[in-house]
């Protein structure tokens, strides 16, 4: 029987050196009693080093207030998805969002087990760019519309599709006014420029004009990157000015709004409301006047019916909607689209091409484009590199291959009643049936199945539409 129980321990410990989170076992006396591959890499130690010490030993910067681990000691509370900065032994500085839990015998703590993902390398990108912005933001200079973002006008705006000009109509009078703006439409449609755009038409221009794409950012540091953060707020945070300070007196632009996590829309809608903006961790609240203009890429009563999107927020940010039409949708504005990214190109590629070959044309207007605009432009720019500098006109020959219908690399599905006895299939069946499961004894609400499960609402989502599982009749 202990044969069996050694070889299952050593299965299982195999398997958590393969999984790609950092997983980190201490006793009652804070002693390592397990230490994963993927922590040890996040750390930059090696497991003999920190397997039986001690973890202030190892992570000198923290204490008994400042380490989760240390808290889920003393508390017997687990902690979830925690964002904690530290510096081990070595020097390194690791940001990670810990998961936190007491291992009980009898009712008594034992010890604590501790899972994390490392976002070190995305919380210094992110905190490169917020410098920056923090810079600009204390500039002295009063007038500060070199600094803006905002580089595209209504002019830059191309097309002649009934739709697409009924849009830029309605955004052209909405940029006389300082109301919300939610502009739709599928990705790659253009929906930014639309939005600064409208900020440089209005009286914001010579202000600064802010884009954050909400699903670029994990939640966790969503909510110090746009309210600001005091000094304090949580291990390694300092005063830093957030999105909405930056912004005052000009624009923000939020894309992709359905992926901010539900916590953080109710805490925006309280910064619509009453213009007051407090920094995590701070006490002090400041006034701010700043212009949101928000974007989607999903239709807004579908975020909404799939609890993606609170209902108060979207009244609240739906004054003025604009909805950007597909690019299958206005296919008389390929050809001039075309010809204005071939004069782009022109000019960065230095060559001379005066325009494209009908039957090129053709297969341009015969493709359906499901990254709308930015597709074109990226598949333009691709025929720039398949021609020889003496080419003046786009030929077949030259487009990509995915508009030409050629796909190298074509995956068949099993067929159907064919069985696949390949590990990750049967981890995709396991995950698949786990999910319907806690449907099920939660009655379909998505809220509580994402607790259920441990993962996002934004996760469970994902995963409902990979696995297509819709909810029975």
């Amino acid at each position: 029987m202990s044969g069996h129980n050694e070889h299952g321990a050593a299965y299982f410990e195999k398997m958590l050196n393969i999984i790609d989170v950092g997983v980190h076992l201490i006793d009652r006396e804070g002693i390592t009693i397990f230490y994963n591959d993927k922590m040890a890499e996040t750390d930059g130690l090696k497991r003999e080093q920190v397997v039986g010490k001690n973890f202030f030993e190892l992570f000198p910067s923290l204490t008994n207030e400042t380490s989760t681990f240390m808290k889920v000691l003393q508390t017997g509370i687990e902690i979830r998805e925690k964002i904690q900065t530290y510096v081990s032994v070595t020097g390194k500085r690791i940001t990670t969002i810990n998961s936190t839990y007491p291992l009980l015998e009898n009712g008594d703590i034992i010890g604590a087990l501790e899972v994390a993902k490392d976002i070190t390398s995305i919380v210094h990108l992110h905190d490169q760019i917020l410098d920056l912005r923090h810079q600009i933001y204390e500039s002295p200079s009063k007038d500060k519309k070199h600094t803006s973002s905002a580089r595209y006008h209504f002019s830059d705006l191309i097309g002649n599709n009934e739709d697409f000009l009924r849009t830029i109509s309605f955004a052209k009078k909405a940029s006389r006014t300082s109301s919300p703006v939610l502009i739709c439409g599928p990705t790659g449609t253009g929906k930014e420029l639309v939005a600064q755009s409208i900020h440089n038409a209005g009286a914001r221009r010579s202000r600064l004009f802010i884009a954050q794409n909400c699903a670029a950012v994990p939640n966790e540091l969503m909510e110090g990157i746009m309210f600001g953060t005091a000094r304090g707020a949580f291990t390694g945070a300092i005063d830093r000015a957030g999105l909405f300070e930056q912004a005052n007196g000009g624009t923000l632009f939020l894309d992709e709004l359905n992926s901010l996590d539900l916590i953080l829309q109710a805490k925006l809608l309280r910064v619509l409301q009453d213009g007051l903006v407090r920094r995590v961790g701070g006490t002090q609240e400041q006034q701010v006047d700043v212009r949101i203009i928000t974007a989607m890429n999903m239709d807004p009563k579908e975020a909404l019916d799939k609890g993606l999107l609170r209902s108060d927020l979207f009244y609240r940010l739906n004054v003025v909607n604009l909805t950007l039409p597909p690019l299958a949708g206005r296919k008389e504005d390929i050809p001039i689209l075309t010809n204005h990214f071939i004069d782009t190109f022109n000019d960065l590629f230095g060559m001379k091409i005066t325009g494209i070959a009908p039957a090129a044309m053709q297969r341009l207007l015969d493709y359906h484009w499901p990254g709308n605009i930015r597709e074109l432009s990226h598949a333009i720019e691709s025929t720039y590199n398949m021609m020889e500098l003496e080419c003046e006109i786009i030929e077949e020959a030259h487009l990509p291959a995915s508009v030409m219908g050629i796909h190298p690399l074509r995956y068949e599905k099993l067929h159907e009643g064919e069985i696949s006895t390949g590990l990750t299939d049967k981890v995709k069946q396991l995950e698949k049936e786990a999910i319907v499961n806690a449907l099920t004894r939660h009655h379909y609400n998505i809220t509580l199945t994402a607790q259920a499960l441990g993962i996002k609402r934004q996760a469970l989502q994902y995963k409902l539409n990979r696995y297509g599982i819709v909810r029975k009749p």
